[in-house]
């Protein structure tokens, strides 16, 4: 979509009567209360005891993967794959790095469909530049990469979901899969574990699934599997029950702080989603030596999503100028000129972030200061976004509307921090804050299918009244569409579209972006958006994402 300024005028919307206003934005309370105070995956006798028997058995299985470079190429690359997909591969960076530029550096020398798509999305996926003329081979006369089988299918529909632009052959072969594995679906007789992978594999490929939500699933499947290797299926379990051990101490200590802040009896409008936060932050840090940083990622995006309910919903624009003002001035004194309800919570809010930066500092981490600057970001985004919704002119297109909402989503700002917790350099946080092109397809995905997912139920909340514009409606203004259906189909054009870019900067980092570890907290970001708003707001309703909670950090293995 071209790149527009063009804007079509609207009415104000009606001024909003305060004494209606928490009945009005009323959400569902928490579905977890203070569950993890008590609860214990496991005694620390127990985890100690695992945590032994674990670190023998990673160092033999490190012996197994060094003596794989002399195996079959075949059984290469499914042992990374099998690694990555039981959540074990971050023990093994080095190896797995060392394995897969060794095959990359032998060239192609695949026979077969199976070996060839899964080391292309393998190769592409480390950021090896792998060219799609790999399937030149197996491409009929009319030029369709031909598939005799649901395997290799499953495969080939996983490799081109690491594609790019321009790469016609994969932009036909994703059309040629998708079509294919709908009709294995429609034809099957009997349920199998090939099929649920089949319906898996449609709702999300695997590039887009988050770390632990598909090791926690696919151990489930390994165990089933004829060719699983047993100790390898021991390690992912007891490495799963460590990592879940770890997690619950995290959201006790959450748990404690947040019943401590006591911001329920002043916020009662707000979102109460401390575990559902906890949960995105695993999907964008998930390795145990960033316990603190998920922790500290929690409070602060906490934080923000009151404020995205301050600003958004509940407070009037004269109030938010005033919030914003005292977040800029960032002193105690700012908060005598807020209502009271702000009062409380901004107080609380430059309390937590002073104990935040004391305890970067304590941990050796240089950058503390970047985490109020990034707060103090996020409130100008919402101000602005809230003084463009009533006062300004709404976007005939999606593209000029994007130019004013990527910066509100503040889907920049979780990366960022992540970074932050992570003891990246100040080059690398201040790269990222600039938007470079990763950073704002991430954004760019985050609030068009936010907008996709929430837009029906803020239809309803709003009585049928317009809150605003979203991308939805700029995409029917600028198409000229008369349903949201049509809008919809358009805007995932955009976001596959958006996802070929974040392909390609994972592919060619060029030298001014940081290591290709920290571009993957941005995929990793972006694979949580999707995760979370694919179907539906699971962040606002929480009771869509209490199943797959459970099974990350309740249910046994």
């Amino acid at each position: 979509m071209a790149a527009s300024t063009k804007t079509r005028s609207r009415s104000h919307p009606p001024a909003r009567d305060d004494n209606l206003r928490s009945h009005q934005f009323h959400h569902h309370p928490t579905v977890w209360g203070d569950f993890f105070l008590d609860f214990r995956p496991c005694t620390p006798t127990q985890c100690q005891s695992m945590k032994k028997k674990a670190h023998v058995m990673k160092e033999e299985l490190r012996t197994t993967i060094l003596d794989s470079g002399s195996a079959d190429l075949t059984l290469k690359l499914e042992l990374v794959d099998t690694l990555q997909r039981l959540g074990l591969d971050y023990h093994y960076k080095r190896e797995i790095d060392d394995l897969l530029r060794g095959i990359h550096d032998l060239g192609d020398q695949a026979h077969d469909l199976h070996t060839t798509a899964l080391g292309f999305y393998l190769l592409r996926k480390q950021g090896c530049n792998v060219s799609p003329d790999v399937f030149l081979k197996f491409r009929e006369a009319g030029g369709n990469i031909t598939c005799k089988d649901a395997r290799s299918l499953l495969d080939m529909y996983n490799a081109v979901h690491v594609r790019t632009h321009g790469e016609e052959m994969l932009d036909r072969a994703i059309v040629y899969t998708k079509e294919n594995l709908r009709r294995v679906l429609e034809q099957s007789v009997s349920p199998s574990v090939l099929l649920d992978e089949v319906r898996r594999t449609l709702k999300a490929p695997l590039f887009r699934r988050p770390r632990r939500v598909e090791a926690r699933h696919f151990i489930s499947v390994y165990e089933t599997m004829c060719t699983r290797n047993e100790a390898m299926l021991e390690l992912a379990k007891l490495d799963f029950s460590i990592l879940q051990s770890l997690y619950c101490e995290e959201l006790r200590d959450l748990t404690l702080w947040w019943k401590e802040l006591q911001l329920h009896d002043h916020l009662s409008f707000a979102r109460d989603r401390m575990v559902e936060m906890h949960f995105w932050m695993l999907g964008v840090l998930s390795e145990p030596q960033y316990s603190y940083g998920r922790i500290m990622l929690t409070k602060l995006f906490i934080f923000i999503s009151i404020f995205d309910d301050i600003y958004d919903n509940y407070s009037t624009l004269e109030e938010s100028k005033l919030l914003t003002i005292a977040i800029e001035r960032w002193d105690e004194q700012a908060a005598e000129q807020l209502p009271r309800y702000m009062k409380f919570f901004y107080n609380k809010v430059l309390a937590t972030v002073k104990i935040i930066e004391e305890e970067l500092k304590r941990r050796g981490n240089t950058h503390a200061d970047y985490v109020k600057k990034l707060l103090i970001d996020a409130m100008k985004c919402y101000y602005n976004e809230a003084k463009w919704r009533e006062e300004g002119d709404a976007p005939a297109t999606v593209e000029a509307h994007l130019l004013f909402t990527v910066p509100s989503s503040c889907c920049m700002h979780v990366p960022c921090l992540a970074l932050v917790a992570m003891g990246a350099t100040s080059d690398a946080i201040d790269w990222a804050m600039t938007y470079p092109k990763i950073i704002r397809a991430s954004c760019v995905v985050g609030r068009v299918i936010n907008d996709i997912a929430s837009h029906e139920r803020e239809l309803d909340q709003y009585s049928g009244q317009q809150h605003g514009m979203s991308t939805v409606e700029a995409c029917m203004e600028e198409n000229n569409y008369t349903t949201k259906e049509d809008a919809y189909s358009k805007l995932r054009e955009l976001m596959e579209e958006t996802w070929m870019d974040i392909s390609q900067e994972l592919l060619s980092p060029a030298a001014a972006q940081p290591p290709a570890t920290l571009l993957e907290v941005v995929a990793d970001a972006t694979r949580m958006l999707d995760f979370l708003y694919k179907d539906q707001d699971a962040y606002t309703i929480p009771h869509a994402l209490k199943k797959v909670a459970d099974s990350v950090y309740v249910d046994p293995i």
